[in-house]
Formats: C-alpha cells, sequence, structure tokens
C-alpha cells in the first residue's frame, strides 16, 4: 500500500466522522477538504499582534494505544512498564468505553461458568477494579471514571489523549508509519509516529484506514464447522445497547415521554425480555445492524432513544408495574455500547469449536469463559424472540492464542478487545471487557518485547513466545496450563522454604509457578492465624534486589462494580477480606536481619519490593494484616537479583 497523503487526498474516514475542519463551495464535496489555517485571521488582544494558530503536532513515541476502553488501557499500562514510551489516544473525555460513567455496563469477565463461580482475571484488569474498591467506596460511575484517570496518569512512561480520535493510518508499504489524529478540544492534528501500533478502540479505524483485512457478519456454520452459526453466512452484528437507571423518589412521579419515544407492547414480548430490576437499566434495549453497523450508528441512536423511552413509559403507565409509581429516571445514557463491527484478520481465527472443545495454544496469552451470549438479530426489533442467546456454558477456562492479535498483513500492527480475530460466534463469549483487557496486556507487553528486539509482532509469536508468557505470568496474568519457568527466578532455587504456620497447602508451593488454585488442586500456602512469617534459605550468598509476591484476593469472587452493588458469595463491594494489607521483607546478611521493605497499606494482588542489591543468605517475610481474613494466603514468592 502507498504512503498516504492526507493533506492532498483527504479522507473518507474523516468524513464519515465529521472531524476534520472544512472549507467547501456550494457544493462541496471530499475533494475540497483541506486542513489549512492560512486564512485564520487572529487579533491577539493580549500581544496586539496577528498571527496563525498553530494547530499541527507531530510527537515520537515508540507504542501508539488507540483506545481507551479496559483492553487499551491494559496494552498502554503494559507496554509503558515494560519499557515503551507509549501514548494511549482516547476519543471520550473518560477512560473505561462501556464500563465508563457514559454507558456503564458491569465489567464482566469468568464469572459465569457452570459451576456458579469466578475465576477472576488478574494483572492490569484487576489492578483497576481493587483501585476502584478502595478509591470508589460509594460506587460512582463518574468517581469510577476518575480511578481509571489516576490508574492511567501516573504511569511515567505513558502519554494520555483524551478526546482524540485516529482517523487515518499513513503508511509505508505494509507498515503504518504514523497515526493522525484530531483532538476536537483543541482543533489539533496530531501525527504520531511509532514502530508500533496497537487498535484496542473497538471500530478500528485506524487499522481500517491501514488496509489490514477485516470481516464483519455472521459466518456460515460450514466454514469453521460451528454448531451454533446460521446455515449461510449475512451480514448480522449484535447490537449496541442503551442503558438507563432509575431512583426512588419516596413519592409519585409523572413521566411523559418525549415524542421520539417508541411504543413498545411488553404483553407480545418474550418472556426472557425481563424488566424485573428495571431500576438498574435494561441491557436488551439494543439494536444491530445486517449491513454497515458503524454507518448506521446514528440512526440507530436515534431509534434506540425512542425504544428507551417507549419501555419507560409502558413500566410508568401501563398499570403494569404499580412498583414503580415512585421511580423516575436520575441517569440515561447517550451513548448506545457496542458490542460488534469489524473483526480483524490475523494469523489465526479463533472460532466456536476451538473454545469449547478447550483447543490448547503453544502461544496462548489469555484466556475466557464467559458464556456464548449471541444476540439475536434485530434486537428490540425483534421483540417476539429472546434477547439473546446462552448457546453454551463453560465449565474450564477456554485459551486465546496471541496469532490471533495481530494483523496478517499489516507488520506493525496488533489488536486487543472485540476487533481481533475471530469469528461472530467466538466474538460472542470473547467480547466481555476483562477478558479484552487480558488481551490488551498481552499485546502491551508483545509490544515492548518488539521495541526490546526490534521485531515484528508475528515475529514475537514466532521466536519470543516464551519471553511474552514468562513476562505475563511475572506480572500476575494467569495462563491456563502454562507454569512459570523463569530461569532468573532465584526462589526456585532456594534450598529450603519454611514457614512458621501452615493451616493449608504448603510454602513449597509458592515455586511451583501457578498462582492459583486451579483444577481441583492447591497451589497456595495459608497460615494459622497472624502474624505468619515465611522464609526462604540459600546454601550460599545471593545478591537480591527484588522480591515479588502474590497474595491472595479471592478469584473466585467478583470485584467490578455493579449498579446492584451485590454483596454476597459470587460479589463484593468492597476490598476483598483476604487480600494482604501489611507486609515487610527482611534479608540475613552476615548471620544478621536486615529490614529491606515495608508496606503497610497494600492495594495489589502482585505485592512488589526493590531495595539496592544486597547479599542475603535468607529472606524472611512477615505477614502481620490482612482486610478482614484471619489467615493469610500467598500463592506465589519471586526473587531477583
Amino acid at each position: 500500500m502507498e504512503r498516504r497523503d492526507f493533506f492532498k487526498k483527504g479522507t473518507k474516514a474523516a468524513v464519515a466522522a465529521s472531524v476534520v475542519p472544512m472549507i467547501t463551495t456550494a457544493h462541496g464535496g471530499p475533494k475540497d477538504i483541506v486542513y489549512n489555517r492560512d486564512t485564520d485571521k487572529w487579533y491577539n488582544l493580549g500581544s496586539g499582534k496577528t498571527g496563525i494558530p498553530n494547530r499541527k503536532k507531530t510527537a515520537d513515541y515508540d507504542v501508539v494505544v488507540i483506545g481507551g476502553g479496559a483492553a487499551g488501557i491494559s496494552a498502554a499500562v503494559a507496554a509503558a512498564r515494560n519499557g515503551s514510551k507509549t501514548v494511549l489516544v482516547q476519543d471520550r473525555p473518560v477512560l473505561g468505553g462501556n464500563a465508563s460513567s457514559e454507558m456503564r455496563v458491569h465489567l464482566n469477565g469468568v464469572n459465569r461458568l457452570k459451576n456458579g463461580k469466578a475465576e477472576r482475571e488478574t494483572g492490569i484488569i484487576e489492578e483497576m477494579l481493587l483501585l476502584n474498591r478502595f478509591c470508589n467506596e460509594q460506587e460512582a460511575y463518574t468517581v469510577f471514571d476518575h480511578v481509571l484517570y489516576e490508574y492511567v496518569m501516573r504511569e511515567p512512561n505513558l502519554t494520555l489523549m483524551l478526546n482524540t480520535q485516529a482517523i487515518e493510518a499513513v503508511m509505508s508499504g505494509s507498515k503504518i508509519k504514523s497515526a493522525l489524529c484530531w483532538q476536537s478540544t483543541t482543533e489539533m492534528l496530531y501525527t504520531l509516529n511509532a514502530p508500533i501500533f496497537i487498535d484496542c478502540s473497538g471500530d478500528g479505524l485506524l487499522a481500517a484506514t491501514a488496509g489490514a483485512e477485516y470481516r464483519t457478519g455472521r459466518e456460515a456454520a460450514s466454514e469453521f464447522n460451528e454448531t451454533f452459526a446460521p446455515e449461510k453466512a449475512d451480514g448480522w452484528q449484535m447490537g449496541a445497547t442503551l442503558l438507563m437507571s432509575s431512583k426512588d423518589m419516596g413519592r409519585p412521579m409523572k413521566y411523559t415521554p418525549p415524542f421520539y419515544a417508541i411504543k413498545y407492547d411488553y404483553k407480545k414480548a418474550h418472556p426472557k425480555r425481563n424488566i424485573a430490576g428495571f431500576q438498574n437499566g435494561i441491557w436488551w434495549i439494543e439494536l444491530g445492524s445486517d449491513d454497515d453497523i458503524i454507518a448506521d450508528y446514528e440512526e440507530n441512536r436515534h431509534r434506540l432513544m425512542g425504544y428507551l423511552h417507549g419501555v419507560w413509559d409502558y413500566i410508568k403507565n401501563s398499570g403494569e408495574f404499580p412498583e414503580a409509581e415512585n421511580f423516575a429516571l436520575d441517569w440515561v445514557g447517550s451513548l448506545p455500547c457496542r458490542r460488534e463491527s469489524r473483526r480483524f484478520i490475523g494469523d489465526y481465527i479463533v472460532s466456536e469449536k476451538d473454545l469449547t472443545e478447550y483447543k490448547h495454544y503453544p502461544d496462548a496469552v489469555a484466556f475466557g469463559g464467559w458464556p456464548i451470549d449471541e444476540h439475536i438479530p434485530g434486537g428490540i426489533d425483534n421483540i417476539t424472540e429472546p434477547p439473546t442467546h446462552f448457546h453454551y456454558h463453560f465449565h474450564d477456562l477456554y485459551e486465546f492464542p496471541f496469532r490471533s492479535l495481530y494483523s496478517k498483513n499489516i507488520t506493525n500492527l496488533m489488536f486487543a478487545g472485540r476487533n481481533v480475530s475471530q469469528t461472530h460466534i467466538a466474538l460472542s463469549s470473547s467480547r466481555i471487557m476483562a477478558t479484552c483487557a487480558l488481551m490488551g496486556q498481552a499485546v502491551g507487553t508483545a509490544a515492548a518485547i518488539c521495541n526490546q528486539k526490534n521485531t515484528t509482532p508475528r515475529q514475537v509469536g514466532k521466536k519470543y513466545i516464551n519471553e511474552l508468557q514468562e513476562q505475563l505470568l511475572r506480572d500476575d496474568v494467569y495462563i491456563p496450563k502454562r507454569p512459570a519457568k523463569d530461569p532468573n527466578d532465584l526462589a526456585k532455587k532456594a534450598s529450603l522454604i519454611f514457614a512458621s504456620t501452615t493451616s493449608s497447602g504448603d510454602a513449597k508451593l509458592l515455586t511451583n509457578g501457578i498462582s492459583r488454585d486451579i483444577d481441583g488442586k492447591i497451589n497456595h500456602w495459608m497460615s494459622k492465624g497472624l502474624p505468619a512469617e515465611l522464609q526462604l534459605e540459600w546454601n550460599a550468598p545471593i545478591a537480591l534486589s527484588a522480591v515479588e509476591i502474590k497474595c491472595d484476593t479471592n478469584v473466585n469472587r467478583n470485584i467490578m462494580m455493579r449498579k446492584d452493588s451485590r454483596n454476597d458469595e459470587l460479589f463484593t463491594n468492597g476490598v476483598p477480606e483476604e487480600m494482604t494489607k501489611a507486609i515487610k521483607i527482611q534479608g540475613r546478611v552476615n548471620g544478621k536481619w536486615t529490614n529491606l521493605g515495608a508496606i503497610d497499606n497494600n492495594q495489589t494482588r502482585l505485592i512488589k519490593f526493590k531495595f539496592n542489591s544486597t547479599k542475603v543468605t535468607a529472606i524472611k517475610i512477615n505477614i502481620t494484616e490482612t482486610y478482614g481474613a484471619k489467615d493469610v494466603k500467598l500463592f506465589e514468592v519471586r526473587c531477583y537479583a
């Protein structure tokens, strides 16, 4: 593909998005689009000078990440932490994507296995959700926006650009040279240069303008031997949803629908279109498309607003829901939450049987387990059908391969989220945000390796997949059936590991490379009471500068924010009580114990201690407090020179 000259040719994408200023004739067209400020007659009273505003900037990075949802945040943070100068470009004023205050979707993950339990994601996505539990006890979605903002902004190697959309890729052959980005609040056109680009935007405009191969719609069952796919391929894509919430005002509240409300008849609807729990929103007010779901977005948004008010009118004024008499809408979404649009093609396309048959990949970097949850064609236009088909419930985790997270034909482009290389049916499960976040951490880490090795994502998959997996495991990502084997981990070389007390597990299990109890097997040590001590011994002195510990946050209990603020066996609306709060590290130097570090208010599962290189013959880990549990449980200890 030839390099695109944005300023001469313009861009169809920019026209569609209406983001580039236009100077047109009376009957203008795409050829009239320019970005020329020469006629900007700025007279600055403060300086007394006339000039032209500078509205073009160029910046160089190691990694450009497009899209600030769960996947994009995870990708950007992972790349930055692993040494790449990174920029995160988000087209909204807030982070979080579908989980933000603009949309308010529960940030689900693997929390609906057949046994009813979660098998929660750890790593960067857990750090975000835990930070929210510490900083947002009131569970306010607008505060969650700011929690995510803090989480991103505190990374020293990461730049955040809000209100900015990537509108065009500048190409050199099969490689992206730059992303042209329009920041609406500053009228600024940015040229962002980098060797690696990651598109986590969902719709994938940058990737599409780069010429990355993609498909939309539903595959025929015969193409991938899928049980739940239609007999013939078609263009249907799962719908976008518009949410709302209501509040009990303590007195009767009237409701008059707007003129654009679309009448909704609950009596003609399928019984699974359940209105119970209307206080927290109704997830099936959705519309899809059998053609160009991106081009249809604004039309669908308007119709969804009509349907939303039509459903609320039915709840309030039909007489069928007397319990709604005192309720009023207290928040109404204006930005529909998308489920599906472009799916870009990688070296491998994940399909239904890969999930249901639990295929094992040597290049696995993420996992999933949400049911195959396919929302029906037509959405709320088709009320006689159930709003979704839960085709399949998983009893175990499935793996997701790295080969599906980079472009088949654009050499320096990766993806994470709902736009990765998979079929429509596979997407019906893997589109869940926490699963997308695991993909994000994987590609962000891979991007850093690309920069370190001066190579491409495909070559990372072929030559450096072990290095990628080991770094993900070290950074607290769980990869099914892939224990950690880091040769640099000095804890594995300890001659002795023992604890002051043990109520379950064994201290020796802390170096077995598996950082959770899984498949019915124990991989932990748990104390009998607090305080508790754990000790590692080496036969000869070793130089030590880092100790990393994975504590217990109960991955079988969900911690995402919910509108109903559930707090039961499956959900917690607070900090996990099992989590380690106060911990300190000592090293034995010349026969005497020396303090190496202490944390009094730990807020992460992966606890890191860094200190000046010290020669020790042993370390002692002392835990004095959790967030409520009477015993402490650890899953891994690592030591590095």
